[in-house]
């Protein structure tokens, strides 16, 4: 797709008043473009996640990438930033829905806008598109190797995370999952878990599960890289999101 496109860090609102950085890709044209909200993964606000970004823009949406970690930085890099985070316990949930209701609102804010935004997220930022599915007005969500949804984190992990699962009753949107087969957190145990939770309640959801393909397939930038994994989720999000937000959205 050739889209003619600009990049830029700014500032948005954040959960409580607090101004965050965050990362937007957008075509040029005039629109009207359907939003995303990309949420980074535990390793933190870092280059691969930007490239994702602009990713979206490129495939005619505006797209942002609000820095989850940006209170801990004080300057720091992306590495430093998640370690401190991983030392705390991790982003605590009422602070990401705040944060992400922030780069929601921007979305909808700008003028080349059609009202409709979606939400993916990566490793920790899975299990937080999963809880903004249940917790934000939003339009899609997509879950990617989300961990600890439907399981606590073990006790060898320093991670204050509790369970979602049971909010998936509020889900107000549609929701893809795309996992791997060798996944351990989530393992195929606990995603089939979610699955069955999800059809019992009557949510609009589509799973899929790539055999040979571990956490994180689709960071291009690590070793657990799975080029046709990646390919064929790259495909399937792009389709979901191409259904589920498209038009105007009455913003």
């Amino acid at each position: 797709m050739d889209v003619m496109m600009m990049a830029e860090t700014l500032r948005i609102g954040g959960h409580g008043g607090d101004e965050i950085r965050a990362y937007l890709a957008r075509p040029l044209g005039p629109g009207p473009y359907p939003g995303v909200v990309v949420i980074h993964h535990m390793p933190g606000w870092d280059e691969a996640t930007k490239e994702i970004t602009r990713r979206f823009a490129a495939h005619g949406h505006l797209a942002i990438c609000p820095n989850l970690h940006d209170r801990e930085a004080q300057g720091a890099g992306p590495d430093d930033a998640a370690a401190a985070v991983r030392a705390r316990g991790g982003v605590p949930d009422e602070r990401f829905l705040g944060d992400a209701a922030g780069a929601v609102r921007h979305l909808r804010s700008m003028p080349s806008s059609n009202g409709r935004v979606g939400v993916i997220g990566y490793c920790s930022g899975g299990r937080q598109a999963f809880l903004a599915a249940c917790c934000l007005p939003i339009d899609a969500a997509v879950d990617c190797y989300g961990a600890f949804v439907a399981s606590s984190p073990p006790p060898e992990l320093p991670l204050k995370m509790e369970p979602v699962l049971a909010l998936a009753k509020d889900m107000g949107c549609p929701l893809l999952g795309l996992f791997g087969a060798e996944d351990s957190h989530p393992a195929p145990e606990e995603t089939a878990q979610i699955e069955a939770e999800l059809a019992r309640l009557g949510k609009t959801y589509e799973f899929h599960t790539y055999p040979g393909a571990g956490h994180g397939f689709f960071a291009t930038d690590r070793p657990m890289y799975r080029p046709e994994a990646a390919t064929d989720g790259w495909r399937r999000v792009l389709s979901f999101f191409g259904r589920h937000l498209a038009g105007d959205g009455g913003a």
